[in-house]
């Protein structure tokens, strides 16, 4: 007999926690869920959780997330209005002496996580999703996406909802330039602020 479908996100919370869909719930410490609102015009979905992430339980807490929440803030937005989550729920690494350094997942963690994915669109109903980097726009539209293509462009998936790809806060980090992190900084601001606008003309 199958699991009956969760109807709110706190069901969908506690079925996460016992997903055996991919091999990667072996070796993470937990699942991290999405969080906002049940009813937010907008998602934002990541790759996957990071080191701090599965630690903590929650989306976007480390270094990203501080990104994300600034960029969030300076776009004119609010965290607390935006359900974010992430195309792969568990987080893939590799150890590397102490560290447990990020692995991007591939196209099958990606392809069976797409349920969880699904489900949260189900629930939360966004007119909006904000696709951060090449993994999430993979698992929104089926396909590999080059970011520099699409990006801040206006998408509409097959179900009609909306959609805008930009990189994932992740990738400034990796910035060595000051400079040219500041100005990649404001090129994310500015997809997020249109994103919005986007939102507006709903």
């Amino acid at each position: 007999m199958s699991n009956p479908v969760p109807h709110t996100l706190a069901a969908l919370r506690r079925a996460e926690a016992q997903c055996t869909r991919c091999p990667l719930y072996r070796n993470a410490t937990q699942v991290v869920p999405g969080e906002g609102p049940q009813r937010a015009s907008l998602m934002m979905v990541g790759e996957q959780p990071g080191n701090d992430e599965d630690l903590a339980g929650h989306p976007f807490v480390g270094p990203a997330g501080r990104i994300l929440d600034r960029a969030i803030g300076d776009a004119g937005l609010e965290r607390s209005s935006i359900f974010v989550t992430n195309a792969v729920k568990h987080f893939k690494f590799e150890i590397r002496g102490k560290r447990r350094l990020h692995k991007r997942p591939d196209a099958y963690e990606i392809g069976r996580c797409k349920w969880w994915n699904d489900l949260e669109r189900r629930l939360v109903k966004p007119e909006l999703i904000v696709a951060l980097g090449a993994t999430a726009a993979r698992s929104l539209t089926g396909k590999s996406v080059v970011i520099q293509n699409v990006r801040g462009v206006l998408l509409t998936l097959d179900d009609g909802v909306r959609l805008v790809i930009t990189a994932h806060p992740s990738s400034l980090l990796r910035i060595p330039d000051h400079i040219d992190r500041q100005r990649q900084y404001g090129a994310f601001v500015e997809d997020l602020r249109r994103s919005a606008a986007y939102l507006g003309t709903g």
